[in-house]
């Protein structure tokens, strides 16, 4: 299995050492996210106006 060396992939500090979370990495001026556990399969790709409208949600806890 290949990983994706062309983007810098980061994920939460909350996920420790596992690989039971996300990663995300810009491309060019979106945001792409895929699943830690599958590093070469398919990432979801979201605009700047989507990943801001995320993250806002995410810290007003809609998702909680």
């Amino acid at each position: 299995m290949q990983t994706d060396t062309s983007h810098q992939w980061i994920r939460s500090t909350y996920s420790g050492w596992s690989n039971l979370c996300v990663e995300v990495a810009r491309r060019g001026h979106c945001m792409i996210v895929r699943d830690s556990k599958q590093p070469t399969g398919p990432v979801l790709i979201a605009s700047p106006v989507q990943w801001s409208a995320f993250v806002e949600a995410v810290s007003g806890g809609e998702f909680d």
